[in-house]
């Protein structure tokens, strides 16, 4: 039964969209070309670039700083000063310092000796970009899960569009008897409406599951990065691969990109902690400058008489009180660990009861695809039966309109039987942590 079924998809999907064969693409195609063009896959990327060069600009904290300065005064008014007149053995005079032009043009480098706060900083370097390392991962895995998804909710609807499309096929053959008959005069006409509104009923349902798959197939492009009006063609059928029972495995909750994230982010935190401690240590630099000055009352002339001086120094600076104000920031930083610490150990327990739950519903998606699949051979049976009982004129048409609607629903909770199997196997991957190696694992 389930080969007529996949056959039915396969025309089905022929049928919805006669366009599609420029690509071709199996699940695992889908994923690889989620992968590489999803726009979230990008942002990752940039992040990462981003990272390294965040350690590139505390690596520079460490090393040689150079900086030149050039200025031009010209003095409106010179400073007086007042020499005393003991100097001279006279009065006391009033004098002028200066010319009306300075220029001046300086270099300086300076070189951190001992900056424990920065060098913590670098030490941060490894983490961070570690951490946008896992967080790419995480957006793979991501893109993995909804392209899954995606693409069984695609396959999924077009099997419910070749069952509504057979229903069809049943009821208006069933209609077209009955209208013989009614025309005859063996029937009430009122049994005619009756399977006439079956009929419009399934065409309803066969409307909105196209509609749906436009959506579906819409929805799987956008988790891809495919452009919207690009033809597709599925290359294979998930429905081919046997429903398989899950045996439990052990949960291991470091297996969880999140997990990781979360170790590497307390790693930052505890780190943050020793850059604000290390802030109580003194600084020490050293410095060498070298400039030329040029003075006189004519701008032209005074850049004609350059002086030029130069220094070296080292530079200490201790601090000695701030009003608790580092004292503060290092009491929230150990608060903000002890959080983290804490919130890890809560995401740990979220993490078994995702893993818990996420095995028991596939255990019981997979007890009710079995239970579902052999309810629609039964009702199947019962309404083949029933409809052959029916042309002979030994059952009334209140049994027929029964054994289909039967039949409808169980074929209707097959299809949604399979979709939550789907969905439940891709919810047990991403709880383990496993759903790259159920990438690299398809075919």
């Amino acid at each position: 039964m389930k080969s007529k079924w996949i056959a039915a998809i396969i025309a089905v999907a022929a049928s919805v969209a006669p366009g599609w064969a420029q690509t071709r693409l199996t699940l695992k195609d889908c994923i690889a070309y989620g992968i590489k063009n999803n726009g979230n896959v990008k942002i990752a990327q940039y992040k990462e670039s981003t990272s390294v060069q965040q350690g590139r600009e505390a690596l520079a904290g460490y090393l040689p700083q150079v900086a030149g300065t050039a200025s031009l005064d010209d003095n409106l008014k010179l400073q007086s000063t007042v020499l005393p007149g003991a100097l001279f053995g006279g009065e006391d005079r009033r004098v002028a310092l200066g010319t009306k032009y300075q220029s001046n043009a300086s270099a300086q480098v300076d070189q951190v000796v001992f900056d424990q706060s920065l060098l913590v900083g670098i030490k941060a370097n490894k983490p961070n970009q570690e951490n946008a390392l896992l967080n790419s991962r995480k957006t793979k895995e991501t893109i993995i899960y909804n392209v899954a998804n995606a693409y069984y909710q695609v396959f999924v609807t077009s099997q419910q569009i070749a069952l509504l499309k057979d229903n069809l096929d049943k009821t208006s053959q069933i209609l077209a008897t009955l209208k013989l008959q009614l025309d005859n005069g063996v029937i009430k006409k009122v049994d005619y409406d009756r399977t006439q509104v079956n009929l419009n009923n399934i065409k309803s349902q066969l409307t909105l599951a196209e509609s749906n798959l436009t959506l579906s197939e819409n929805q799987l492009k956008f988790q891809m990065g495919m452009r919207l009006n690009e033809q597709l063609e599925l290359a294979d059928n998930p429905l081919d691969q046997p429903f398989k029972l899950v045996e439990p495995g052990a949960f291991d909750a470091s297996n969880l990109t999140d997990f990781k994230i979360q170790n590497l982010n307390m790693e930052l935190q505890g780190l943050e902690k020793a850059r604000i401690k290390a802030g109580y240590l003194p600084k020490v630099s050293v410095y060498g400058r070298y400039g030329m000055q040029a003075l006189g009352n004519e701008l032209g002339t005074s850049w004609g008489n350059w002086f030029s001086y130069g220094a070296i120094g080292l530079k200490v600076n201790i601090p000695i009180f701030d009003s608790f104000r580092r004292d503060a920031q290092y009491k929230q930083a150990d608060l903000n660990l002890m959080t983290q610490k804490e919130q890890l150990k809560l995401n740990v327990q979220n993490y078994e009861l995702q893993n818990s739950n996420a095995l028991t519903q596939l255990q019981k998606a997979k007890l009710s695809l079995g239970s579902d699949e052999s309810n629609v051979a039964l009702a199947k049976e019962v309404y083949d039966v029933t409809t052959l009982q029916f042309r002979e004129g030994t059952v009334p048409l209140t049994d027929l309109l029964n054994a289909e609607t039967s039949y409808n629903e169980a074929q209707s909770n097959y299809v949604n039987s399979m979709l939550s199997y789907y969905q439940a196997k891709l919810g047990l991957e991403q709880s383990q942590g496993s759903l790259n190696d159920f990438y690299t694992a398809l075919p």
